[in-house]
């Protein structure tokens, strides 16, 4: 094989990998208000217990039974504290292709809590509804939780025109007849415009005036990677995003 095709395709897949880690810090990066909300519960509750001891220390006769208590939630609200942290950085690391045998519940329930949080941001709901008996997948995890979160993202961000009693998202998964699993993402907003929808998954193509459209480029890409695909049909009301991925084989 030619040695510069060869360093061409070798630049190309670390420039796509890149492209890819970079749309993933931007989800995140949109999804701050949420985290710093999420963050700021337990570490509170940190604080609120900390100056509790103090009170408690400070009579003549100390309760010491209420002063473990205490000690105990502070022990639980930091640990809660730290697992999102490491949910977090696991969720920006440099990606390393790097596939294994997942059970894809469980993979979207670890994004249970940055979901909801980020939907709180948004004055919006996040449902999620999981299907029993899906089949093992053999995924990127970090790769198809940057598109679950990238997803997740447009559609609390289509729902801002709706009133916020009104507003919900729902994240399901689905087993199809031939095994393979179905992940949706949608929503109760307005949809996409029929000028919009057939260059959706182009990219630079954006409805937002801060956006870089690379999101949903980004997001096909690794579905394709996986064998799997990505596509987009119209809600009744809003939208709906389809991530199809195929059964792990046997090894």
């Amino acid at each position: 094989m030619n040695e510069s095709y060869v360093r061409f395709v070798d630049t190309t897949r670390l420039l796509q990998d890149r492209l890819m880690h970079v749309s993933r810090l931007a989800a995140i990066g949109e999804m701050a208000a949420g985290l710093a909300h999420e963050l700021n519960q337990p570490l509170a509750a940190v604080a609120n217990y900390a100056q509790a001891c103090e009170r408690l220390l400070g009579v003549a006769q100390p309760d010491v039974e209420e002063v473990r208590d205490a000690l105990r939630q502070i022990t639980e609200q930091a640990v809660r504290a730290g697992d999102i942290i490491s949910r977090l950085r696991g969720l920006t690391r440099a990606p390393e292709s790097s596939r294994e045998v997942c059970d894809v519940n469980a993979l979207i329930r670890e994004l249970a809590d940055l979901l909801e949080s980020d939907a709180r941001a948004h004055n919006s709901r996040c449902r999620i509804e999981l299907a029993d008996g899906l089949a093992p997948l053999r995924l990127d995890r970090a790769q198809i939780q940057q598109v679950i979160l990238a997803l997740v993202r447009n559609a609390l961000e289509a729902l801002q025109g709706r009133p916020c009693s009104a507003r919900e998202v729902v994240v399901s998964t689905v087993r199809e007849p031939d095994g393979d699993v179905l992940i949706e993402v949608s929503d109760n907003g307005p949809g996409i415009s029929a000028e919009i929808a057939p260059r959706l998954f182009e990219p630079f193509c954006t409805t937002k005036t801060a956006g870089t459209g690379l999101g949903l480029a980004s997001s096909r890409t690794i579905a394709r990677a996986h064998r799997g695909t990505l596509d987009y049909r119209p809600g009744d009301p809003g939208a709906c995003f389809m991530l199809r991925l195929p059964a792990a084989g046997p090894s």
